[in-house]
């Protein structure tokens, strides 16, 4: 038998601890050691459904960025079929699809789950409310995600922020609105509290999904409606059904949209494919502010310039009475669900304190541009 001598041996033996296996072989699906070096990454598919139409713009092609985003992060080994809304189930069945385990993952806004818990509402839009940038600045900083995650732990459901489309318009109506009083009989789509409200003002509030809006306004079925902004309304062709193109979006000044994730199954993942989740959603929901920015811009200009759009600011009086009523109809909610309250109380606290501070810094900037 060949003897190695010490020094050879001693280098024999640190060559051989270098040689390992490689990193993407070190897993399978449920995080555990693989048995050989040999074997292939494991791929895991998951499935995620949307509440909006298959790639619409902003909305629907959020989280099919997010998916390819998710693939080339892992390297292939976790691959995430996107459906659109009605192809694996209705728009607003997506949450208790994740609940349930039926899918892994969908791409929603969670006011649409008020009749679940009230207090989902805060994590989307609240009339006159706060802006994108608080909203993320809450969420991420401020306390709003611990939040979130405790509304929606009882359902087996992980929330994390997936977009926002910054300010919406106030909507699509064919008669004026020149006092708080033409509300009243007023078939309106909007949803959350934003509806609430309108129906204390003596509207009719109507909650479906965007595909339906341009055949509900073209039948008469709704007499206003109000969707997201210049970029989903011109790709709707709203402007074709509906005569008047209202601003600002007083019942939703930051629209957040969600990511929901099923716990068990992202507990299951391996540690570097959970970081990726998180990384690709956060990445995700900055995308859809800048996208939204730039493309309403275009898509508006298109709407007033080229398609003759009668563009119309809700009077002053009509907004502050709408914001009247706002605060009544939140209150009141919060009053009647204790952890709605909760929520509630800590939004405020960090409204308060955020407004305060962009009355000297982004407000008074943009007084003095427009001058």
């Amino acid at each position: 038998m060949y003897r190695f001598g010490p020094l050879l041996l001693t280098l024999l033996l640190v060559v051989l601890s270098g040689c390992k296996p490689p990193a993407g072989n070190a897993g399978n699906a449920s995080g555990e050691p693989g048995s050989t070096l040999s074997s292939s990454p494991p791929v895991i598919e998951w499935r995620l459904a949307t509440s909006w139409p298959k790639n619409f713009p902003g909305l629907g092609m959020a989280p099919e960025r997010f998916a390819r985003l998710v693939d080339d992060m892992s390297n292939g080994r976790l691959k995430i079929l996107v459906h659109g809304a009605g192809e694996l189930m209705p728009a607003f069945a997506v949450f208790d699809g994740v609940s349930q385990g039926k899918i892994q993952m969908a791409h929603a806004a969670s006011y649409y789950w008020k009749g679940k818990t009230p207090a989902a509402q805060f994590f989307s839009s609240i009339p006159f409310g706060m802006t994108a940038q608080e909203m993320n600045g809450w969420l991420h900083y401020g306390g709003g995600m611990a939040l979130w995650e405790e509304v929606y732990r009882p359902f087996g459901v992980i929330p994390l922020a997936g977009g926002n489309t910054g300010m919406q318009m106030g909507g699509w109506f064919n008669k004026p609105i020149n006092t708080i009083a033409d509300f009243k009989g007023l078939k309106i789509r909007m949803p959350g509290l934003g509806g609430e409200v309108l129906k204390r003002a003596g509207a009719v509030p109507v909650n479906m999904a965007g595909r339906e809006l341009y055949g509900a306004l073209q039948t008469g079925s709704i007499d206003a409606a109000e969707w997201v902004g210049p970029l989903n309304d011109l790709a709707f062709g709203l402007h074709k059904v509906a005569k008047y193109y209202y601003y600002p979006g007083w019942h939703e000044p930051g629209s957040n949209m969600e990511f929901l994730i099923n716990k068990a199954a992202f507990e299951a993942l391996p540690k570097d494919l959970q970081a990726i989740v998180k990384v690709a959603a956060r990445a995700i929901n900055q995308d859809m502010l800048d996208e939204y920015t730039t493309r309403n811009v275009t898509a508006l200009n298109i709407l007033v310039k080229d398609e003759g759009v009668e563009l119309r600011e809700f009077p002053a009086q009509v907004l502050t009475e709408l914001e009247q009523i706002s605060l009544r109809v939140i209150e009141e909610q919060a009053n009647q669900d204790p952890l709605m309250r909760k929520v509630y109380d800590a939004y405020h606290v960090y409204e308060q304190g955020v407004r305060q501070y962009h009355k000297i810094a982004e407000d008074a900037y943009s007084q003095q541009r427009q001058q």
